[in-house]
C-alpha cells in the first residue's frame, strides 16, 4: 500500500502548518487559571462596534440563504470609502485569502515571490503551494530592505509582497522609500501592498499605496476588517487594486467565500464613525505605557506603527513565554522570527497592559 506522503504534491512538502500558539480555553485547562490576559494574536479587545454586533444578529436569522457571492453592497461601501473603482475591489475571508489568490491568480511554477524575513506565514506558503521560487530578503533595522528587494527583482519575479506596517516588529517604510521603489521596479512585477495594521499608523510619512491602484500601476493594496474593526473571528478582508488585476483574482475565487453574517458586520463596521478611532486611541495610550515602563526596566524595543510591540527582554522568550502563561498572560516569542530574546506583546486594554507588566517584572526579577 501506497505511504500518503508519497502521494503528497512535493512543493506541499516544505510547508511548515500555520501555529497559532495556545488558546485561552487551553492554556485556562492546562494551568488551572480562571482568567488569561491573551496578548498574542494582536486582537482588538474592544471587539466589534454595537451597531456591527446588532447586524450580526438580524443576519443570522437568515443564513439558510446562500450568502451575496459579489458582496455588493459592502463593495460599494468600500469603493465610496476611498475613492477607488468599485470593479478593482476583491472582498476575502481576511487579507490572508487574496494572498493566495494572488498566488493561484499570477504565480507559475519556478516563478518568484520577493518577501521579507522574518515573512508573514502566507507569504511563504503561498509561494510553496504555488510551487514557486521563494526570494526572501533579511530586514534591516527591523524593517524592510526595498533597496535589497527591488535589486533582488529578475525576469522570473512574478509578486513582491510589502508587510506595511511590518509583522512582527511594527515598523513601517515610508513614502518616500515606496516611491523609490516602484520607479525602481519593471512593469510586469505585482507588488502586494499588505497593510494590516494601516489604521494604527500616526506616521506622516506613511505612504499613501492607493494612489499608486488610481495611477493604473501593477498593485494590490490589502486590508482587514480582524484589527481595528475587531472581527478578527469572522475571517473578512478586501483587496484593492487596478480592475484589470483584480478581474484575474476573481477568477480564482471561491463562490459564496464570505459568509452573510460577516458582509453585514463589516458593512455596519465601516459606517460606524467611532470604531477606527477608539481602537487608534488605545493604541496610542497602552503603547505610550508600555514604552515608558519597557525603559524603566531598561528593556530595549523597537517603535510600532501597528497594535503590537517588539520588545527584547534579555533572556530566551520561550523560557519568558512559560513563565508568563504560569502567570495568565499570553504573548508570542520571538524565536519564530529569528529573534530569541525577543517577544511580540499584542497592545490591550489598560488594566491587560498593567497586567502584562506586572507579570513582566516578575518574570524578570
Amino acid at each position: 500500500m501506497s505511504d500518503i506522503s508519497d502521494l503528497v504534491r512535493d512543493s506541499i512538502k516544505q510547508i511548515t502548518p500555520y501555529s497559532p500558539g495556545k488558546s485561552s480555553r487551553e492554556v485556562k485547562e492546562e494551568l488551572g487559571l480562571a482568567e488569561i490576559v491573551k496578548l498574542a494574536s494582536n486582537e482588538n479587545p474592544l471587539g466589534p462596534c454595537p451597531q456591527a454586533v446588532a447586524a450580526m444578529q438580524q443576519a443570522a436569522a437568515e443564513v439558510y440563504f446562500y450568502p451575496d457571492p459579489l458582496c455588493r453592497d459592502l463593495t460599494a461601501a468600500l469603493a465610496e470609502k476611498w475613492d477607488v473603482d468599485p470593479d478593482g475591489i476583491l472582498v476575502g475571508r481576511g487579507s490572508d485569502e487574496i494572498i493566495h489568490m494572488m498566488g493561484l491568480a499570477f504565480v507559475n511554477p519556478g516563478e518568484e515571490i520577493i518577501y521579507c524575513d522574518p515573512p508573514f506565514a502566507l507569504y511563504p506558503m503561498t509561494t510553496a503551494i504555488m510551487d514557486g521560487q521563494p526570494v526572501v530578503i533579511p530586514c534591516r533595522d527591523f524593517t524592510h530592505d526595498l533597496e535589497a528587494m527591488a535589486a533582488a527583482i529578475t525576469d522570473k519575479t512574478k509578486l513582491v509582497f510589502i508587510s506595511n506596517p511590518y509583522n512582527p516588529t511594527g515598523t513601517i517604510v515610508t513614502a518616500p522609500q515606496v516611491a523609490e521603489f516602484m520607479d525602481a521596479i519593471p512593469d510586469y512585477v505585482i507588488v502586494g501592498f499588505d497593510e494590516a495594521y494601516c489604521e494604527y499608523v500616526d506616521d506622516p510619512d506613511y505612504p499613501n499605496c492607493l494612489d499608486y491602484v488610481r495611477k493604473g500601476r501593477k498593485a494590490v493594496v490589502l486590508r482587514t476588517f480582524s484589527k481595528a474593526y475587531g472581527l478578527a473571528g469572522l475571517r473578512i478582508g478586501y483587496g484593492i487594486a487596478p480592475p484589470e488585476v483584480a478581474t484575474a483574482l476573481k477568477q480564482v475565487r471561491e463562490p459564496f467565500n464570505i459568509s452573510s453574517i460577516a458582509q453585514a458586520a463589516a458593512l455596519a463596521s465601516l459606517a460606524d464613525p467611532n470604531q477606527v478611532q477608539r481602537s487608534f486611541q488605545l493604541v496610542q495610550d497602552g503603547k505610550q505605557y508600555l514604552y515608558e515602563q519597557f525603559e524603566q526596566m531598561g528593556l530595549s524595543y523597537v517603535p510600532t506603527q501597528a497594535n503590537f510591540i517588539f520588545v527584547d527582554v534579555g533572556i530566551d522568550s520561550r523560557k519568558c513565554f512559560d513563565e508568563l502563561m504560569r502567570r495568565s498572560v499570553t504573548v508570542r516569542t520571538g524565536d519564530i522570527f529569528g529573534r530569541p530574546t525577543y517577544i511580540r506583546v499584542t497592545i490591550g486594554t489598560m488594566e491587560q497592559n498593567r497586567k502584562f507588566i506586572e507579570a513582566l517584572r516578575d518574570v524578570l526579577n
